[in-house]
């Protein structure tokens, strides 16, 4: 009875050590598997926390240039498909980006977009102050597609290539984005390139897809 007792505890203790062994082994490939993804995510990033230009270039670039030509063709029913199920669309008209103020529109509203013929208040025009409450399709032409930015100067990945005298918030309000700025330095010789305009797309990432959650408009500011 004694020996029989024995070899169960020693078969215990043997299990114990087995499971110990195991549990070492599978918390130290976690371990280095967290190690790597962290390095890998550290390549990703530049000094700011941003995605690098080059890395967003290749995520973002197809899928940004279908955005684009969609909304130069104001398919906005395509482009609803495109639209962050969770946090919808938000309409900046000046590069400040402002939470509380801005407005969102939800995929219905999108797919809606030209056929709406509500007037909303989107903020206020520079210089002025004066309220711009114009209807979507209004919107569209003064401070979404004001120029022909799918043929732009200049198009930037998650760098900022035009800046006036407002507040840059973009990557500190939406979460790890990727921004695609469409840039013109400017039209007429005679402004100095103060006439210059941008048009940016913003992208989050929703599960293993990037959805467009922010559209800013960009110009030369008093």
């Amino acid at each position: 009875m004694i020996k029989r007792s024995r070899i169960k505890l020693l078969f215990v203790l043997i299990i114990v050590i087995l499971a110990i062994f195991f549990i070492n082994f599978v918390f130290n490939q976690a371990e280095e598997g967290t190690k790597t993804e962290n390095k890998v995510l550290e390549d990703k990033l530049d000094e700011r926390g941003i995605i690098k230009s080059e890395v967003a270039e290749k995520i973002i670039e197809d899928k940004a240039r279908t955005v684009i030509n969609t909304i130069s063709l104001k398919d906005f029913s395509k482009l609803a498909g495109y639209i962050h199920p969770e946090k919808g669309l938000r309409f900046t008209p000046y590069t400040h980006v402002q939470v509380a103020k801005d407005i969102v529109f939800r995929k219905n509203q999108v797919r809606d977009f030209f056929e709406d013929e509500t007037k909303y208040f989107w903020g206020h025009y520079d210089g002025t102050g004066k309220d711009i409450k114009l209807t979507p399709a209004e919107y569209y032409e003064e401070f979404i597609y004001s120029e022909d930015f799918i043929n732009a100067e200049e198009i930037g990945y998650n760098e900022v290539l035009s800046s006036g005298n407002m507040l840059e918030n973009q990557f500190e309000v939406y979460e790890q984005p990727i921004i695609v700025e469409y840039y013109f330095s400017g039209f007429e010789p005679k402004y100095a390139g103060m006439d210059w305009k941008s048009l940016r797309l913003v992208f989050e990432k929703h599960e293993n897809s990037w959805k467009l959650t922010g559209i800013i408009h960009n110009q030369w500011t008093i």
